[in-house]
């Protein structure tokens, strides 16, 4: 017996890109999975998969020319109002609302920042395609290596096992995990009380209770920082994360993160490792566009 033919759609968007734009940054950020079971990187294009009305799809963006020419393929059918949304979900995944602009003009000058902007004009930062991508990649990243967090995304991707027609899995969703238990996602690397922390916020965007009253504005920082954090297991470092990542905040302060502690010691030549209150202190100064900072650090620090 034959199986049904898969429905597919396909909405397209090109999107021009400013003069400077680091191109290489955004790829970087969705090539941390060597096996790239969910993306797939090439030297001028993104493939990923992801759910877009709960329907697997993918998402292959190319860059040419000063352009992003982006192609959604759905295994299913679009809605009204899904080309438009192809487009600002492409706007944010690349960092063009960001005004890094302002930035750039106001600190070219400083005495220890400046040296670096010049070097990296045009920087922005990647973010997550979806909001709850970014929640659950911060909560499994919290004190663990890139390379460890990388391994239990994976699994976890693996476990879900939403397929695309393309091949790439997609990332899942709030529902999807909130469907499983705790044991579930401790046997994919998760500790119990990442494990927990990602069940409770899983339940509560499904239900309602975690929301964003338009996730491509200002986020609603104060109203985010206390849901997250009336979580057990969610503190400072994972809510800034999601801010940085989900929403493309700038002004997250990121003091406590490793990379950029290591990316300041090399920018002020310090030979001495700088603990998180020198760093927070430091990064002060350019508020609020710290994480922008953090950003530049964290390239500068892998240079």
């Amino acid at each position: 017996m034959e199986s049904n033919p898969v429905i597919k759609t396909q909405l397209t968007c090109k999107i021009k890109l400013p003069k400077r734009y680091y191109v290489n940054t955004i790829l970087a950020f969705h090539q941390r999975d060597s096996q790239a079971i969910a993306e797939h990187v090439h030297e001028h294009s993104l493939a990923k998969g992801l759910l877009w009305n709960n329907q697997p799809a993918c998402l292959t963006i190319d860059f040419q020319s000063g352009a992003a020419q982006a192609q959604l393929i759905l295994d299913g059918t679009a809605t009204t109002g899904d080309s438009a949304l192809l487009s600002k979900y492409l706007h944010r995944l690349l960092g063009l609302p960001q005004a890094i602009e302002e930035f750039e003009q106001r600190f070219q000058n400083h005495l220890e920042l400046g040296p670096m902007l010049r070097r990296q004009t045009g920087l922005r930062i990647p973010t997550t395609f979806s909001i709850f991508e970014a929640i659950s990649w911060a909560i499994i990243g919290q004190q663990i290596s890139v390379c460890a967090a990388v391994s239990i995304r994976r699994k976890l991707v693996l476990y879900t096992n939403i397929s695309h027609s393309s091949g790439l899995l997609c990332y899942p969703s709030a529902e999807y995990i909130a469907q499983l238990s705790v044991e579930e996602l401790r046997n994919c690397g998760l500790t119990i009380t990442k494990a927990q922390a990602l069940l409770a916020v899983s339940y509560m965007i499904s239900n309602g209770e975690l929301h964003f009253t338009n996730e491509f504005t200002t986020p609603p920082i104060d109203s985010i920082r206390q849901q997250l954090g009336a979580v057990r297991g969610i503190g400072p470092w994972t809510i800034n994360y999601v801010l940085l990542r989900g929403f493309g905040w700038l002004n997250a302060s990121l003091h406590g993160d490793i990379a950029v502690r290591r990316g300041l010691q090399k920018l002020l030549a310090n030979p001495d490792q700088m603990s998180e209150k020198q760093v927070q202190q430091w990064l002060e100064q350019f508020s609020p566009w710290r994480a922008l900072v953090a950003v530049h650090l964290w390239t500068f620090g892998k240079a």
